[in-house]
């Protein structure tokens, strides 16, 4: 079997003695779509900075496509794109100009790039904007700009560090439709996300991290299998006297801007969506009602 992550006993202690990482040990098939999620402070973001040569790590190994990292970090890095959550490009640049320094920075020559970079930014619907400042962007498209110069060399394995906070309705599921797509044509890819919804639509398998360690770690179909209800509030552009009622989903509002929703295991969001779409109900952006993330993770632990 051939891994895109192998981590090994992996540990982070913080200089403050924060032990953020307790050894943990995960691999991950090539050509996986895996979803990495957890608690806030569970250790996600020190797996990342360290598998991204960003974090020094304790102790442990991480192999990316059988590299460690240790031993050779430049071949490493140049199989791995990764999404931070942080913004980390010039605000002031433009856009197609980003992505071209980016890819000078893989060695890759301004006769190649520029092709490349056209792709890249059309298949990020970015291409109108390319000569705009990256300041301008709205939330959404500056995440698209990040995916955008973390794909242009071509990595085999991309790390996506929560890809849609902040991004509406529309903008989520083209850049599901993407991932999915690159995932297809052979594209290893880690998420982390608080929207089970988005695991579960991207994602075949899944770890949990709690504590610094690895409490979970099997297919979505049966972690799924485990949660029977979650709850969703739905962000309006347009007010309404009454919740609306549509067959199988149980709709309630909270405002005359906040339409609330629980979904079961055997419907699906975007169904609702289609039957909102229907009643020219606009949905402006989504969230978790409570954090059902956060309840599966305690569920899980105490088992």
């Amino acid at each position: 079997m051939s891994y895109a992550l192998e981590i090994n006993n992996l540990k982070k202690v913080y200089s403050g003695g924060t032990e953020a990482l307790k050894g943990i040990s995960l691999k991950v098939n090539e050509g996986d779509f895996y979803a990495l999620l957890g608690p806030n402070g569970a250790g996600k973001s020190s797996t990342i900075g360290i598998i991204g040569t960003l974090v020094t790590k304790t102790a442990g190994n991480v192999k990316i496509f059988g590299i460690d990292i240790d031993e050779d970090v430049a071949i490493a890095k140049s199989m791995l794109g990764v999404v931070s959550q942080e913004i980390n490009f010039s605000q002031f640049e433009k856009v197609i100009d980003i992505v071209t320094t980016q890819a000078g920075f893989y060695g890759i020559k301004k006769s190649l790039a520029k092709p490349k970079v056209e792709n890249m930014l059309k298949r990020l619907s970015l291409w109108d904007k390319r000569n705009d400042q990256a300041r301008t962007l709205s939330g959404g498209y500056k995440r698209r700009l990040m995916i955008a110069k973390a794909l242009i060399h071509e990595p085999k394995l991309l790390i996506l560090d929560e890809p849609t906070a902040g991004v509406d309705i529309e903008l989520r599921r083209e850049m599901w439709t993407f991932l999915k797509e690159i995932n297809t044509n052979g594209t290893t890819i880690i998420l982390t996300t608080h929207y089970l919804e988005e695991a579960e639509q991207l994602c075949r398998n899944i770890g949990i991290i709690d504590q610094g360690q690895i409490v979970i770690d099997t297919s979505m179909r049966d972690l799924l299998s485990k949660l029977d209800v979650q709850g969703f509030v739905l962000d309006l552009e347009e007010p309404l006297d009454k919740a609306p009622a549509i067959d199988n989903y149980s709709l309630r509002l909270d405002d005359p801007l906040t339409l609330v929703t629980a979904i079961n295991k055997d419907s699906s969001i975007n169904k609702l969506f289609d039957e909102l779409n229907k009643l020219n109900i606009k949905v402006k952006s989504m969230r978790n009602e409570s954090n059902r993330l956060e309840e599966l993770f305690i569920e899980m632990i105490k088992k």
